[in-house]
């Protein structure tokens, strides 16, 4: 049911959707988010006038409060962290100081003097800081952006010549600190170092950059400088402790938001149900033409028929709102179903005689140039309508938008206020809307929409002390100084006992003057930040030679394979050849009349256990696994319907991951006393797996692709029934683990998920899995049910809270 809203008290965006019966019909949840007046504060007696009249000239006649106080904490020397909403102007907060320091740091000796650091996890965002400085004036400061593009002439310049060096954690890793004797002048002088977006850096992507500014810290101490840290986050639980993860010091935190916000209209939409035999397919364009055929969403599950994807709704969506002029950014969880969303958005409007190119998609895998020709034209209004993935999540200035579609849970509370905030910036109001994927905890958030709207985010998750992560960083910090006794508390209590595993292997050599790294090889090399270390597989058209782009090599598998079809600007190609050897993908140009989908087989081995308790008979253990995966076919299925026409088998080799897992152990007489006889444990069992991924974001900060799952009736490692949850990451990421410390809540939400769900025999909603590897089979709900009443039987009353989860 919607909540009684006056719709005159919502921006117009929305009243598009909730002005009309058969869109309103879809609504779950209406919250409205009023607008907040901003409280703000005379400029600090220390700034420098040039840099407060160059913040004038861009219209910031006064500072927030929350500014201020981040940029007093750093001038005096205390590394701060500032976590506050997207576009409430972190920028000038750590800008003010730094600007100021580098312009007093001319006049001292030597020239150079003073300088500073920005790190970004993208390169588009440190290009896009890289443009707010540009846009204060000439201030005298040498500002360069340092990353992979930069030619090498310009690295020699910035290495000798810049004051504020603006690069990401990739160039630090393999190229500055690797470098560092190059880089003497700029260390020693160092006075501030930058860490922007620092929510992003979680997992293990979280734990590498932590090591890497570790190695950092180490490196200044050595060229003499002492540099004080500020760390900008959009708004997140415990900044203070994430950052001493980050960077093992610690610092003041600065939450308090003041700066002002237009009011937002925030909607949990259920996507309507799938068209009964006979009835048309529900076309968009009826939405833009004036249709009015009802295909409200709120009853679909409970009268027994299937939601339409999100995907399709978003879609829809996207161009009703792009056709009414409406700017709008549709966040969407995969490469490809942006570039559907975006496709399906503009066939939409073009069926409706509408301008179809006003609406483009927008991605990681793109060319350099392409990305920067797409955020400039949604900058200037040449595009309306964006379907992007999290690449636009972070704060690209893109503003201007009155919308965001959120298409499906993006697996963090941080990430869902991050992405909406997207729209409304400026005090525009906004409208932001949630479309439910058909999945266990977006229906679970559709029927609880306080755990949306009243529960405080949560904590960043990383893992430091990762062996997986930190033995390459050992090795690379050897590599650029050698490691002391001394040296190793700073990178966690494990560092010392990993030391000498690493010197039992050959990679480290201990001397009397410390720990050195014995290889011809660059120790950097065997730590890839983002992924695995696996090249990337370059995509290229068969016929012309033309690079279309990139793709992730574990991803390869499963995108890429010999017959896949693979999606590129809205545009399908159908893939020749893959030539893993090569890194490449040849594909050429088809018809999209079908999609393809991988069938994968997995296997499971308890290496070691870590921490274990027992409710009554059943067991809950936290601990060390090898998986095994192998993509073994695919299936080729209708674009329109979604029909199987028909399966053809991938030779493809067997990948091998060693990584934490959380699993449970039920015994078969358990099991049968709650009503789960042996032929229905397998069915129970995978259901209730599948189940559990869907739910445990919500208590870890994690989406259902972060982890993965196995389930058997008999495991050889247990001896009885086990379910396995685990990271997807090498060494772990800290998801598992989280749920093993909140399992009877994890479990209770599973499980009351899936006896909500109106279905019979199991849906979307609550026990299939869009990334199954065995077709969801076979998978039995009722069984599941019992299954989890089992588990559950003897469990504590409750552990922490959700609310404080993360």
């Amino acid at each position: 049911m919607v909540d009684g809203t006056d719709e005159t008290a919502v921006p117009p965006a929305a009243q598009l959707l909730l002005g009309r019966p058969e869109l309103a019909a879809r609504v779950r949840h209406v919250e409205i988010l009023p607008a907040r007046a901003g409280q703000s504060a005379d400029w600090p007696e220390w700034a420098d006038p040039a840099v407060v009249a160059a913040w004038r000239t861009v219209g910031v006649d006064r500072p927030w409060t929350h500014q201020v106080a981040a940029a007093d904490a750093a001038w005096h020397g205390r590394s701060v962290a500032i976590s506050t909403g997207t576009a409430s102007g972190k920028s000038l907060a750590y800008l003010l100081p730094v600007l100021t320091a580098l312009r007093g740091g001319r006049r001292t000796a030597g020239g150079r003097g003073t300088t500073a650091l920005y790190i970004a996890p993208t390169k588009a965002l440190a290009a896009d800081q890289y443009s707010t400085i540009r846009s204060l004036g000439d201030l005298g400061v040498l500002a360069a952006t340092y990353d992979g593009d930069t030619p090498t002439d310009e690295r020699r310049w910035i290495r000798d010549h810049a004051t504020l060096v603006l690069t990401n954690p990739d160039m630090l890793h393999h190229v500055m600190l690797p470098g560092h004797t190059r880089w003497h002048r700029f260390l020693r002088g160092l006075r501030y170092v930058v860490v922007d977006e620092c929510h992003h850096y979680r997992g293990v992507f979280g734990s590498h950059v932590a090591s890497v500014l570790r190695r950092l810290r180490r490196l200044c101490e050595h060229h003499g400088g002492d540099p004080v840290f500020v760390l900008a986050s959009a708004t997140a639980a415990d900044q203070a402790g994430t950052a001493r993860r980050l960077l093992a010091v610690d610092v003041d935190e600065v939450t308090e938001d003041a700066s002002p916000r237009g009011r937002t209209t925030f909607l949990l939409w259920e996507p309507g149900p799938v068209p009964q035999a006979g009835e048309p397919c529900p076309e968009p364009d009826d939405h833009l033409e004036g249709g009015t055929g009802d295909r409200g969403g709120a009853n679909a599950r409970r009268t027994g028929r299937g939601r339409r994807t999100a995907l399709a709704e978003t879609a829809d969506l996207l161009a009703e709102l792009v056709a009414h002029g409406v700017p709008t950014l549709a966040f969407v969880p995969s490469r490809r179903g942006a570039e559907v969303v975006a496709a399906d958005a503009r066939r939409r409007l073009d069926r409706a005689g509408q301008a179809a190119d006003r609406i483009a998609s927008y991605r990681g895998g793109y060319l350099p140039e392409d990305r920067r020709a797409l955020e400039a034209a949604l900058r200037s209004g040449a595009l309306l309508g964006l379907a992007t993935t999290n690449a636009l999540e972070l704060g690209v200035d893109v503003s201007g938008l009155d919308a965001v579609l959120i298409c499906g849970w993006p697996g963090r509370l941080a990430s869902l206020w991050q992405q909406a905030g997207r729209a409304g910036r400026r005090d525009r109001e906004a409208l932001a809307v949630l479309v439910a994927r058909d999945d266990p905890l977006d229906t679970f958030l559709l029927d609880h929409p306080a755990a949306v709207f009243d529960r405080p985010v949560e904590a960043t998750v990383l893992d430091p002390e990762n062996p997986y992560v930190l033995a390459p960083h050992l090795c690379a910090a050897a590599a650029e100084l050698p490691l002391h006794p001394q040296d190793l508390p700073l990178f966690g209590p494990g560092a010392a006992e990993l030391v000498e595993v690493l010197v039992h292997r050959g990679a480290l050599r201990a001397r009397p003057s410390g720990w050195y790294w014995t290889r011809q090889s660059r120790p950097t090399d065997l730590a890839e930040l983002r992924g695995t270390g696996e090249e990337a597989v370059r995509v290229v058209e068969a016929a012309t030679g033309r690079l279309l782009g990139t793709v992730d090599g574990p991803a390869s598998h499963h995108a890429v394979h010999p017959g896949a079809v693979y999606l590129h600007q809205g545009g399908p190609y159908l893939v020749r050849s893959l030539e893993l050897d090569d890194h490449l993908a040849l594909v050429e140009p088809t018809d999209g009349a079908v999609f393809t989908q991988t069938r994968e087989v997995v296997g499971i081995h308890v290496l070691g256990v870590r921490q274990e308790t027992r409710w009554g008979q059943v067991g809950l253990a936290l601990g060390n696994v090898e998986v095994t995966s192998q993509v073994v076919s695919f299936l080729r299925r209708d674009t329109g319907s979604g029909t199987v026409l028909g399966e053809e088998p991938l030779d493809l080799p067997e990948r091998t991951l060693r990584t934490t897992a959380v699993w449970w152990t039920v015994p078969e007489e358990v099991l049968l006393a709650h009503g789960v006889p042996p032929r229905s444990v397998p069915g129970a069992a995978h259901a209730a797996e599948h189940a559990a991924i869907g739910l445990l974001p919500l208590v870890a900060s994690c989406d259902r692709w972060d982890v993965g799952g196995v389930s058997t009736s008999l495991h050889q490692d247990t001896g009885c029934p086990t379910v396995f949850v685990h990271d997807a990451s090498p060494g772990g990421a800290g998801f598992a683990q989280r749920g093993f410390h909140l399992a009877a809540t994890w479990f209770r939400a599973t499980r009351d998920a899936v006896r909500s769900c109106g279905c019979e025999a199991g849906c979307p909603s609550c026990v299939h899995s869009p990334k199954c590897g065995n077709g969801n089979e076979p998978l039995d709900k009722p069984a599941a049910i019992r299954f989890l009443d089992a588990v559950l039987a003897d469990a504590p009353a409750e552990t922490p809270s959700v609310a404080s989860a993360g």
